[in-house]
């Protein structure tokens, strides 16, 4: 995110022009939502699924101190969070995410906040920022790094319609998009008979591929708030599937991006007359949305992954691919944090569920991309992620992973450049694979989460507290009958 610039206004005064501003105190902010004529304040928080949260104050409410001392909310009924008899919380805006939020109809100052406790006035132990803050801090203090650099991909789908219900007497869902091979034989008077067939989203030109313009108004949208966006297209699913690429950033900007990322795409498609979902598998028979995440560790600006080994990477980079892939299993139950993860996450359709690494093969669930020879590019591909992932949580993980690693020296064996698709059975066996539901990450998690307490970066509280929101989500759908069992067990 650059700085924001200065443009002179009619009467010789001066305003800021930019939507966003990396400011570096509560001044800065001040007088940059006075220059948009900001009438509120808007303060965004994410809680631990990776929703974003907020309230709004006046601006009159808001003082440079605000940004030292924070500003209280109660706690009490954000998930997984505080109990009613310890609900006072602070929410510490950060000068740096100010911008002007671009769905509301008053100018509203919208600020970023990590959550503190009030009594002991440390980071908030299950705020997921304030997690991804001290995974930073712990790379800092173990001298292997400075910075670790994350580039999500983030794919979504963007429907027509959408409707569902579950009771204690039947269930269903039903998804719509005007550009899915479900309709070619509708009345739309006229069907023109552009429908995108399944597993051939990727890309077509319009007018196959209907959603182009919402997808440059997403990215312009990004760009305008300080969001870098590298690429735009249709994946590969019909109905609409999509991924915008936005530019790797420093652990902590980029969980602020994603879920800036997040509100824009959803809200742009609400202005569509759309409804936009991060589910990663809305639909049966094609591919699902996967988050694939680039990262790379550097020190005094200098990249550490580059190397004279396999695939131009140094011995620390196969190290840290050793501790992903060693915690890989546990990862899923942050990584892919929903039941909806594990009907993506199934051996043999697109998604990598193999924990090995390659370069170039996208069926590993570590690729090493070869798309550049400058070392300032050399990272790795971590595949199995979605993007139903908390984005701070998901990253500090991998991050955690990757260091014990590098500090236990793992060498994650060779790789395997075949198509672990094709792979003979008795070869594919000794390959780990993921979980293959939440329960069994659930599991991974709880015997192997050692490797996330380091640096107290995640607590045993906030393991156990993940834990159970994954039993409660994983017992919510095995205690409902499901509506295509009625289809093959009703008459048994």
């Amino acid at each position: 995110m650059a700085k924001a610039k200065s443009a002179p206004t009619k009467k010789g005064t001066k305003a800021m022009a930019s939507k966003y501003l990396k400011a570096k105190n509560g001044k800065e902010v001040l007088d940059f939502a006075k220059a948009h004529g900001a009438k509120l304040v808007d303060f965004k928080f994410c809680d631990i699924p990776g929703t974003w949260q907020h309230f709004t104050t006046t601006l009159g409410e808001v003082e440079e101190s605000t940004f030292k001392e924070g500003l209280g909310f109660d706690g009490s009924s954000i998930r997984g969070w505080k109990s009613i008899n310890s609900s006072d919380m602070l929410v510490l805006p950060d000068p740096a995410t100010a911008m002007i939020d671009p769905f509301n109809a008053e100018p509203t100052l919208s600020l970023i906040c990590t959550v503190i406790d009030p009594i002991t006035m440390q980071t908030y132990e299950r705020d997921p920022r304030s997690i991804a803050l001290r995974a930073e801090k712990y790379l800092q203090s173990t001298k292997v790094g400075d910075a670790a650099y994350f580039g999500p991909e983030p794919e979504f789908f963007i429907f027509d319609d959408v409707r569902y219900d579950s009771s204690s007497r039947g269930a269903f869902y039903q998804v719509d998009s005007i550009e899915g091979i479900f309709n070619s034989g509708r009345e739309e008077l006229p069907n023109t008979g552009y429908k995108i067939r399944h597993k051939e989203g990727y890309f077509p030109v319009p007018p196959a591929d209907t959603q182009q313009d919402i997808r440059n108004e997403i990215t312009l949208m990004l760009e305008d708030l300080g969001v870098q966006v590298e690429r735009q297209h249709h994946e590969v699913a019909t109905a609409g599937q999509a991924e915008i690429d936005i530019r790797f950033d420093t652990l902590v900007n980029t969980g602020d991006k994603v879920n800036l990322y997040k509100y824009v795409v959803r809200n742009v498609a609400r202005r569509h007359g759309k409804t936009a979902t991060f589910m990663p598998k809305p639909l049966f028979g094609d591919n699902g949305s996967g988050m694939h995440t680039h990262q790379s560790i550097w020190k005094d600006g200098k990249p550490l992954f580059a190397g004279k080994g396999y695939a131009n990477l140094s011995d620390l980079a196969l190290y840290y691919i050793g501790g992903i892939i060693k915690h890989a299993r546990a990862l899923t139950a942050i990584t892919n944090p929903t039941t909806n993860s594990f009907k993506r996450l199934v051996p043999g359709f697109e998604a990598p569920v193999n924990f090995a690494y390659s370069a170039r093969n996208r069926s590993a669930a570590i690729r090493i991309p070869t798309y550049s020879a400058n070392p300032k590019a050399v990272r790795i591909e971590f595949r199995t992620p979605d993007p139903a992932a908390n984005p701070y949580l998901a990253c500090a993980a991998q991050l955690m992973a990757g260091l014990d690693g590098i500090q236990n020296r793992i060498h994650p064996g060779d790789p395997l450049d075949k198509n672990l698709y094709e792979l003979p059975p008795q070869e594919l066996a000794k390959v780990p694979s993921a979980p293959d539901s939440l329960l069994g990450a659930a599991q991974a998690l709880e015997k192997d989460h050692e490797f996330l307490l380091k640096g107290d970066v995640f607590t045993k509280d906030m393991i156990d507290t993940i834990l159970e929101m994954r039993i409660k989500d994983y017992d919510a759908l095995r205690l409902r009958p499901h509506p295509h069992e009625f289809f093959m067990y009703y008459d048994v």
